[in-house]
């Protein structure tokens, strides 16, 4: 399946990225608190409502490949697999704890509910991250609502499938495998009888039949599926485009109040003394002083600005002096945990050839369309926020803690929203607004603006990678040793085939704050190793695409190495060789996917500037659910991945930020954007796993690789500089 285009797509946002070790914490809560049938009841109407929990073994061996999901493991009850909801006027509702940030969850989880229904796409309404209303799916992130939530939605909508079926078989004295699916309804073609869900779903009898799940449940086989592994787009297109749909930004309550923080004008910045009289002293204008904790609410958003503004002009800091990127990847190296030495020293040194090179890769900015943003009302000692986040039990607890309450006592709503690409995990900007709502007694909205955004959010990781390696007289690797310095684990490992290998991650004292991204650590790894792996080709001689084959025995990585080299027609363009011009690529694996890339560039020397030309990509995440959804997901991928490639990158001086705005923290603009030729590979023989960040790591390297291969000059940091003709 071969796609091209060259328009800008956006930055299709990431299912999200890696997850760190408080979030992998967070995720193993077991919260107490779920909704009753009554709130789903008082919310969605008369009807039947059927919440099943599947043993954990159950649901992780519903795979996508169809068969029986397994039961046993204990037999100990997991997760909520599906809440769904039979309307007595004909509606379906599938709850889910997932959100929606651009990544193509909504569509691809309408799909599973409606395959397994047998009801066509339109036919299924989707809540979603509602706390009150949907069971606690975890945290959006890690690539894990395809290979995760989309088989416990496909086993519990599977479950309600065969319950209806066998109340219908009971109702008219027939075998249930006889009966046919209708979209909705349930017939007996030999007795000529038809039955809608709502007219199953409304008597007391499906009411008693619905309280327990089958033991055994049968999910759709791939080669049975009319609604999964076509092309779907979101459900709430067209109020996207009109703009209808409200954001977490557009949400209005009756008598809401604008509320704005005072941020420390640097990291680590003490407060000495504050005067809160200047501020208050304006019309309806509120002020909040907690501790550290400084802010005001205002009936408009321009009155806020200005109590704000007051607080800024009496307001005394305390600042010491703190960090600069200038310094960064020395200071990351010299407070590094203690660096190991090579174990294979020996093996390097009766080699034939080695190198030893290092990579530095700098902080970056998630810059999501819409900024963190928040409404917070309380109501009889209750607290509901709407905020755009990937992880609302983890906001419901962070609230929970901060405000001493019970998780039955606070409810997270999170709209469809702008962007999140793994920075929205935490909840600072909903606990913020709370705290001022609280104050106000009335409802509160809050926004971060574009500067708190890249000021006082966390960033990716920055890294230094040191990487050794060795090579035989035939210019085969025989040792390899790679060393991640502070950026993380993730796509560490190298997918190659050597003899004598060890990577590993050496933490260090960070000076910004820093987090989840897209991939997070993968980029840099990546990055890191396929440039490196291009310099060790030039080493032993060898071409860099025969090299790479050479040391890979992964037949799914080479399969779309080989798709992306052929699409891009590397054999006829590597004999070529222009001015200005150059070709590279690279390839990777995480998340249980796999993607490579080749690049066409084209150094701009009266600009002095770096043209990506051409792209084409190659992705395979197993069985393909939804062909249009990865589609953006590959094109969003390789867009966002230009950025942190050529010009993205936090500047920092004495602790203050200096790229606080798109003015100074370049994203990619429209004219960015290459021709881009996507390969999606189909493997419907292997269960499917998650796209939102495996594509975005191999774009870096390849242009980097095309980099030298126009000018001779090796590229080892991300954003890609270059020394001055």
């Amino acid at each position: 399946m071969k796609h091209s285009t060259s328009e800008n797509h956006g930055n299709v946002s990431a299912d999200s990225s890696e997850i760190t070790p408080d979030e992998v914490e967070l995720d193993r809560v077991e919260f107490n608190f779920s909704p009753t049938r009554r709130d789903v009841l008082q919310a969605l109407g008369a009807g039947l409502m059927l919440a099943i929990a599947v043993p954990a073994a159950r649901v992780q061996g519903a795979q996508g490949g169809g068969g029986r999901g397994r039961g046993g493991g204990g037999g100990r009850p997991g997760p909520i697999a599906a809440r769904i909801h039979l309307g007595k006027d004909g509606s379906i509702t599938v709850m889910t704890g997932k959100v929606e940030c651009g990544q193509g969850a909504r569509a691809e989880i309408t799909q599973a509910a409606a395959e397994e229904l047998r009801v066509s796409y339109a036919r299924v309404n989707l809540v979603m991250a509602d706390t009150l209303l949907c069971p606690d799916d975890g945290v959006t992130a890690g690539s894990r609502t395809t290979p995760s939530t989309i088989p416990s939605i496909r086993q519990g909508a599977a479950a309600a499938r065969e319950l209806l079926a066998k109340l219908a078989a009971k109702r008219w004295n027939v075998e249930a495998a006889k009966l046919k699916w209708g979209d909705g309804s349930v017939s007996d073609p030999a007795g000529g009888k038809t039955l809608s869900y709502s007219d199953l779903a409304s008597d007391d009898e499906a009411q008693k039949a619905f309280q327990d799940a089958p033991a055994e449940v049968s999910i759709t086989a791939i080669k049975d599926w009319k609604v999964l592994g076509a092309a779907a787009l979101r459900p709430n297109a067209r109020d996207l485009v009109a703009g209808v749909h409200r954001y977490p930004s557009d949400i209005v309550r009756p008598g809401m109040m604008y509320g704005r923080v005072l941020r420390a004008p640097s990291y680590g910045a003490k407060l000495v003394s504050i005067d809160l009289a200047p501020a208050m002293a304006l019309t309806g204008v509120i002020a909040v002083q907690d501790n550290g904790f400084i802010a005001v609410a205002a009936p408009s958003s321009t009155l806020a600005e200005q109590a704000l503004g007051l607080l800024e002009k009496s307001a005394k800091w305390d600042q010491s002096k703190g960090a600069s990127s200038k310094t960064l990847f020395e200071d990351l190296r010299r407070n590094a945990r203690g660096i190991p030495a090579n174990p294979f020293a020996d093996e390097v040194a009766k080699s034939a050839k080695s190198l030893k090179q290092s990579y530095h890769v700098a902080y970056a900015q998630h810059a999501p369309m819409e900024p963190r943003a928040a409404v917070a009302e309380w109501e009889n000692g209750k607290l509901t926020v709407w905020t755009g986040t990937q992880n609302p039990p983890g906001v419901r607890g962070e609230l929970a803690r901060a405000f001493n309450l019970g998780n039955d006592r606070v409810r997270v709503i999170v709209p469809d929203f702008g962007g999140g690409f793994g920075g929205k995990h935490s909840g600072e900007c909903a606990v913020e607004c709370a705290r001022i709502a609280q104050s106000a007694g009335k409802p509160v909205w809050l926004r971060w603006t574009r500067e708190e955004e890249f000021t006082h959010a966390y960033f990716r990781p920055a890294g230094v990678i040191e990487a050794q390696a060795s090579l035989s007289p035939e210019g085969m690797l025989t040792s390899w040793h790679f060393i991640n310095i502070n950026s993380g684990p993730s796509a560490l490992e190298s997918p190659y085939k050597i003899a004598k290998s060890r990577a590993q991650v050496v933490q260090s004292n960070p000076p910004l704050r820093q987090g989840s991204y897209r991939g997070l650590a993968s980029t840099a790894n990546t990055f890191a190793r396929e440039c490196f792996m291009d310099e060790l080709a030039a080493l032993a001689g060898r071409e860099p695409l025969e090299f790479r084959l050479a040391h890979l025995d992964n037949p799914r990585l080479r399969a779309v190495l080989e798709a992306a080299a052929k699409g891009f027609n590397w054999a006829e363009r590597s004999k070529k060789k222009e001015p200005n011009i150059g070709i590279g690529l690279s390839c990777g694996t995480e998340k249980g996917s796999y993607t490579a890339a080749c690049a066409e560039v084209f150094m701009d020397r009266e600009n002095d500037a770096i043209r990506v030309r051409h792209v084409s990509q190659a992705f395979e995440c197993g069985a393909i659910l939804n062909p249009a959804g990865l589609l953006s997901q590959v094109q969003g991928a390789i867009v966002m991945g230009l950025g942190p490639a050529l010009r993205e990158e936090m500047r920092f001086e004495d602790g203050r930020v200096i790229s606080n705005a798109f003015s100074e923290y370049k994203v990619p603009r429209f004219a960015d954007v290459p021709t881009i030729d996507v390969q999606l590979v189909n493997r419907p023989d292997l269960a499917s796993v998650g796209a939102g960040e495996t594509p975005i790591i191999a774009i870096a390297p390849a242009i980097a690789n095309a980099v030298f291969n126009a000018t001779g000059v090796r590229v080892r940091q991300m954003p890609i500089k270059l020394p001055k003709a």
